[in-house]
């Protein structure tokens, strides 16, 4: 200790000497209270580290099989799924795929004489690799190009739907599950089924769309391989919809993903909140702004002449100088409206005021280079 220190200590009195000793003495018991404590591993004969077992793990990561496939919440999966969830909103999106819904409950219903029930799940945003490394096998992967817009999206049924598609076109009976066989491609038959309920399916979006912006969906191509269905670079930004289709006690999810990029063209119109939303244009204030630019004043110059001298030359003008211009007196005059030539025409004389009659338009330099 510190002569300093040594010398504070004996000024002190016995009641702060005896204050201090109690302020150091409750130091010591914190410290011995935030030791950690062992815990007992129950198969670690060493006792000194605690394992986690498998759900435990499941759990942190955002695997947890209770939340179902629509977990995306919670764990590692949130902070890794937290970058895109907010890349873009486009608000008019909901509202297309809600009539999405209405629209294929009636298709459905109409294809399979059945009581088709349709809802939206989600509607989120993912990077195409992600999706496509998460897509559950067996499924059906249907390729459609926007036609209007030059670009493809994905449509994905799973395994579940089309056996009871299969199942519900063929006759199947009302409340038998329908037969899954797992482990065999898709027969012919059954790809050429569920490619109808494809193409009512993409009718239905382009009927959603059409209130919007007039766009036809067409089937491009269907794989059983998420390699083989690739519309886009693996870390593009997509929307994704999930939709719920139950036919009774059968059922399945039909998924659609666009890309951000094949939504370009309108994105504008999907920024809207509501139906026909115009960004910052209130027709009846461009009237108003209109009507009054028309009565702006401005001013035009008749250039009787232009000359060019050096300065020193300027400096050394008195009156009574003669400025001589090359300007005739039969040569026509341009007229100005600020930097800007308009007119040209020859200059007289009305009514005791000195005139210029317009008699040729001066286009802008950008016209003339076009």
């Amino acid at each position: 200790m510190s002569d300093t220190s040594t010398d504070e200590l004996e000024q002190m009195s016995e009641e702060e000497k005896a204050m201090m000793s109690e302020w150091e003495a409750m130091a010591d018991d914190e410290g011995e209270s935030d030791a950690v404590p062992e815990f007992d591993g129950g198969g670690d004969e060493a006792g000194g580290t605690r394992i986690l077992n498998q759900d435990e793990i499941d759990s942190l990561l955002g695997f947890d099989d209770d939340a179902g496939m629509d977990s995306d919440t919670s764990g590692v999966m949130a902070l890794i799924n937290s970058a895109m969830v907010n890349y873009e909103r486009l608000p008019m999106l909901d509202i297309v795929f809600d009539r999405l819904v209405r629209l294929m409950s009636t298709s459905l219903r109409n294809l399979t004489s059945d009581n088709v029930e349709v809802s939206l799940d989600q509607v989120s945003t993912v990077r195409f690799g992600d999706y496509m490394n998460s897509i559950p096998l067996p499924a059906m992967l249907s390729v459609f190009k926007a036609e209007e817009w030059d670009n493809n999206g994905l449509l994905v049924t799973d395994s579940a739907l089309i056996y009871s598609i299969v199942d519900v076109l063929l006759g199947g009976r009302k409340g038998t599950p329908a037969i899954r066989v797992e482990g065999r491609p898709y027969t012919t038959i059954e790809s050429k089924l569920v490619e109808k309920m494809v193409q009512v399916g993409l009718g239905d979006l382009s009927s959603a769309f059409d209130p919007l912006s007039p766009v036809s969906f067409s089937l491009d191509r269907m794989e059983t391989n998420p390699r083989f269905a690739t519309i886009t670079q693996s870390g593009n930004a997509c929307v994704l919809a999930r939709l719920r289709v139950d036919m009774g006690d059968r059922g399945g999810r039909v998924e659609i993903l666009i890309p951000y990029a094949t939504l370009e063209p309108i994105r504008e119109l999907l920024l809207q909140m509501f139906m026909g939303e115009k960004f910052g244009r209130d027709s009846i204030w461009e009237s108003h702004l209109t009507h009054e630019l028309y009565k702006t004043d401005i001013k035009l110059q008749a250039i009787l002449g232009e000359l060019t001298l050096p300065l020193d030359e300027l400096m050394n003008w008195k009156i009574g100088t003669q400025v001589l211009f090359n300007t005739r007196v039969d040569e026509e005059l341009e007229m100005r409206c600020g930097h800007f030539p308009m007119f040209k025409g020859p200059v007289g004389q009305k009514q005791g005021n000195i005139a210029v009659r317009i008699e040729r338009y001066i286009p802008p330099e950008n016209e003339d280079d076009e």
